[in-house]
C-alpha cells in the first residue's frame, strides 16, 4: 500500500531553511521513501512524541519526524532539522514545542 505524503507548513519552512541544495535534496529523496511501509522505517519516539516516528538522513544528522495516519494513508512530514542533543534549538525540542503550542495537532495512531 502507498501512502501519500504530507508536509506540514512548519516542517516546509524547516526544509526552506536549509541552504545547501544537496543537503535539501538528499532529505527530500528520504522523505519520499515513505510512501512504501512507513510503519517499518525508522524508530518510534516516545514522552511527549509518542505518537510520532522519525529517520535519520544525511549521514545521521537531521532527522524526520513524521506520524501516520492509517484511516487516510497519509504521512504527515511535522519536522525535518539538525539534532543537537542539548540545544533548544533540537529538532525532538522543537516538535515538542509545537505540539504545546498547537501549531501541530497531537493524533492518534489509529
Amino acid at each position: 500500500m502507498k501512502y501519500r505524503i504530507e508536509i506540514t507548513p512548519p516542517a516546509l519552512s524547516m526544509l526552506k531553511n536549509i541552504k545547501d541544495r544537496r543537503i535539501n535534496k538528499t532529505i527530500q529523496e528520504r522523505i519520499e521513501k515513505l510512501i512504501d511501509e512507513p510503519d517499518k522505517q525508522g524508530k518510534e519516539l516516545h514522552g511527549e512524541l509518542r505518537e510520532y516516528r522519525c529517520v535519520r538522513a544525511v549521514e545521521q544528522r537531521y532527522r524526520i519526524i513524521y506520524c501516520i495516519k492509517n484511516s487516510a494513508i497519509i504521512v504527515l512530514i511535522v519536522a525535518v532539522k539538525l539534532r543537537k542533543e542539548g540545544d533548544k534549538t533540537d529538532v525532538y525540542k522543537l516538535a515538542q514545542k509545537m505540539i504545546r503550542l498547537r501549531l501541530i495537532e497531537p493524533i492518534s495512531k489509529k
